[in-house]
């Protein structure tokens, strides 16, 4: 026991990387004697067994529609040996109990995997002691199935109900047996999901959805231009509208409370101000993109090189090269962001859709002053987060207006601030060179990367793990920032790289004369867990069959970690350029499935995010301001755009991979691929948009 409190107090003392394990929070057991009353046991954060034979599971990460709610408390009930049908499924608030909650990077089954599994099993061998010792008998002759105890020679059973007394009084074990997975139950089958009936019935509790008593609500208008300050404001106009209640400058602008949303959003509008709109307000998305071909002309900083790519593109018998542009992107969550927070004298509590609870409790602290011990954060539904919710900065405005204010406050965004005033997927531009032999195989890399400030580290992930064999490769970064504030956007750094890499392979493959399918297939291992995804794809697929006229396929890859993805689009392209994906095959490889549902849903919802961002998705900029405001020109797909999608799974025994955003990088190029095998032309930069 003592590794593991050490463990957990380094964790709270220097607040490092448990993000890649969730810490299980064992609790010491309290002493007890025989015939206790006890109605439950809680060995450990995860679960609770109950005296009715009903089963807690609480799960530390946040639910915004990727499954993780079903998925990780599955984990725990397949080692406990629970009845599925006697599992509540609760969500934890932020606590250094369930180790780092941020949910980001598809991590969330990938990290708490074994953890999980293994405060399951810790319950259910405390179980099978506690019948063992009840009845008398050798623990070696009993077994755990289904929510009950049962003793193998005679065929006595015992329900976890009837045991919890004894069990709540043993030891916990630090190092219980897991099950082997071909004793798996529940893992690996299609379990619906817990928050299904949740959702359609209406009664899940999404952020905006919450109520307290005393809320007032809250609107804030900020500066229409990144960086800009408040100069003067008049709010009589706003204090006319009804149900307005004050007006209150705040650190992000001016904050409009009322009695409801929509007398804040009318308050909003009314106010009339005026803001010192610094720097950024010189730049717009032409000269962004200016600058940036112009920092490519400099030499960047290193961050791989193997071989000397320089001479080998010297020597090349052949060399291309080519630039690629992607744009600023919004994340536009179909709920905007929100928090609701009741700041007092001696504690602080708040409810937020958040991706960071952690984060959100610490920046909570920071506004209010309040040691972060006294603040709760309650994590409701996340409407979408794909990266946006991780940061933390709507959050600390209801803190801070609800300080001033002295009241609970839910602070809510318009569709026009999620959009306007944002953070964004970082614009890129990227040079590239290759050389290749006489055979026509690669030998040269070489890629200089134009990034923002705060985001160039960011996107050198993935550029800098080329899976192709080429024995001379370099990667530059180049930092121009024009002050658009950036973070991490689904699939982050492969979200665009995918497109870059795996469209640039294409070009070489074309060059070299060779099936873009089949070159890709020679710069990778034989029986690679990448071979059999591209090899899988491309058969289902029917790689190489005749397609209709003014047809085209295009394929592509890409590894996320220990999730390998390979992707087949079918597209067509009419007469006037307006692109039609009709059809998108994918195979993948995730390791260990929890939920096949699960998987497949989120794969679908990848390709679909991935193809609103490939044919449509573009912030623009004009004097320092975000041009586009709502759905109406900030385009996304449509159900009637949606091609066919096939997902095809491969069961491994590896651990598994994440899934929430692994099959976002290859749709891009795969269908940028297939549009110039139907035409001939090459799409380097994003949108798509309508081919001329």
């Amino acid at each position: 026991m003592a590794s593991l409190v050490q463990t957990r107090r380094e964790f709270l003392k220097t607040g490092a990387a448990a993000g890649a394990t969730l810490i299980i929070g064992f609790y010491l057991p309290v002493p007890g004697r025989r015939g206790s009353t006890a109605t439950s046991f809680k060995p450990n954060a995860w679960l609770e067994v109950h005296s009715d034979g009903s089963v807690t599971i609480w799960t530390g990460r946040s639910e915004m529609g990727q499954g993780v709610r079903t998925a990780m408390p599955m984990i725990v009930a397949e080692e406990l040996e629970a009845d599925w049908q006697k599992v509540t499924v609760v969500q934890a608030d932020a606590n250094p109990a369930y180790g780092d909650q941020v949910t980001v990077g598809s991590r969330s089954v990938r990290s708490g995997f074994e953890p999980l599994r293994k405060a399951g099993a810790a319950a259910r061998e405390m179980l099978i002691s506690a019948a063992a010792l009840t009845w008398n008998v050798p623990r070696e002759q009993c077994r755990a199935r289904a929510g009950f105890v049962e003793h193998i020679p005679s065929g006595r059973r015992a329900g976890y109900g009837e045991l919890v007394a004894r069990a709540a009084e043993l030891p916990v074990p630090q190092d219980p047996p897991l099950k082997p997975a071909s004793e798996f139950r529940l893992l690996g089958k299609r379990v619906p999901r817990v928050d299904t009936i949740e959702k359609v019935t209406g009664r899940a509790v999404f952020g905006i959805d919450v109520r307290t008593p005393g809320m007032v609500f809250a609107a804030v208008a900020r500066s229409p231009v990144f960086g800009g300050r408040l100069k003067r404001c008049d709010p009589s106009a706003a204090l006319r509208v009804p149900g307005v209640q004050r007006v209150v400058e705040i650190s992000t602008g001016v904050a409009v409370v009322a009695e409801n949303t929509w007398a804040a959003f009318q308050g909003k509008r009314a106010l009339v101000c005026e803001w010192d709109e610094g720097e950024v307000a010189a730049w717009d998305s032409e000269k962004i993109s200016q600058a940036f071909a112009r920092a490519a002309g400099r030499s960047g900083e290193t961050v791989r090189s193997e071989g000397d790519a320089e001479r080998a593109l010297a020597g090349a018998a052949r060399s291309l090269e080519a630039v690629y542009e992607v744009p600023y992107l919004a994340h536009a969550c179909m709920e905007p962001m929100n928090c609701t927070a009741d700041v007092r004298e001696d504690r602080c509590e708040i409810w937020a859709p958040t991706q960071s609870p952690q984060g959100a409790q610490r920046e909570a602290s920071r506004i209010s002053g309040l040691p972060v011990e006294k603040i709760t954060v309650h994590v409701t539904y996340l409407g979408g987060g794909f990266g946006r919710r991780g940061s933390a900065d709507y959050v600390a405005e209801a803190v801070e207006l609800s300080q001033k204010v002295g009241r609970p406050v839910q602070l809510v965004w318009t569709r026009e601030d999620d959009i306007q005033n944002a953070l964004y997927r970082p614009a890129t531009y990227n040079v590239l060179r290759a050389g290749l032999d006489q055979a026509g195989f690669p030998i040269a890399w070489y890629h200089r990367l134009v990034a923002p400030r705060g985001a160039a580290y960011m996107i050198t992930r993935g550029a800098d793990e080329l899976v192709y064999d080429i024995p001379h490769f370099k990667l530059e970064r180049v930092v121009e920032d024009p002050g658009i504030p950036v973070t991490a956007w689904r699939a982050v750094a492969p979200s665009q790289n995918g497109f870059i890499v795996e469209s640039f392979i294409d070009e070489l493959a074309h060059a070299a004369g060779e099936d873009p399918y089949r070159f890709r297939r020679k710069l990778l291992p034989e029986r690679s867990r990448l071979v059999q995804v591209l090899d899988l794809a491309a058969r289902r697929a029917s790689w190489g069959s005749p397609l209709p006229e003014g047809h085209g396929r295009g394929i592509a890859l890409w590894q996320f970690g220990e999730t390998y993805v390979a992707q087949v689009a079918e597209v067509s392209v009419d007469g006037e350029g307006a692109v039609r994906v009709h059809r998108v095959v994918c195979a993948l490889d995730c390791g260990a499935i929890v939920n096949p549902d699960t998987i497949e849903a989120q794969t679908e919802g990848n390709i679909a995010y991935g193809l609103t961002a490939a044919l449509y998705g573009a912030i623009t900029i004009d004097r320092g301001r975000v041009v586009q405001s709502n759905f109406h020109d900030y385009r996304i797909l449509r159900i009637s755009e949606m091609p066919e999608v096939e997902v095809h799974l491969i069961r491994t025994d590896a651990p598994p991979g994440g899934v929430g955003e692994a099959a976002l990088p290859p749709i891009a190029p795969a269908v940028t691929n297939a549009i110039f095998a139907a035409t001939g032309k090459r799409v380097r930069k994003l949108p798509i948009g309508r081919l001329s």
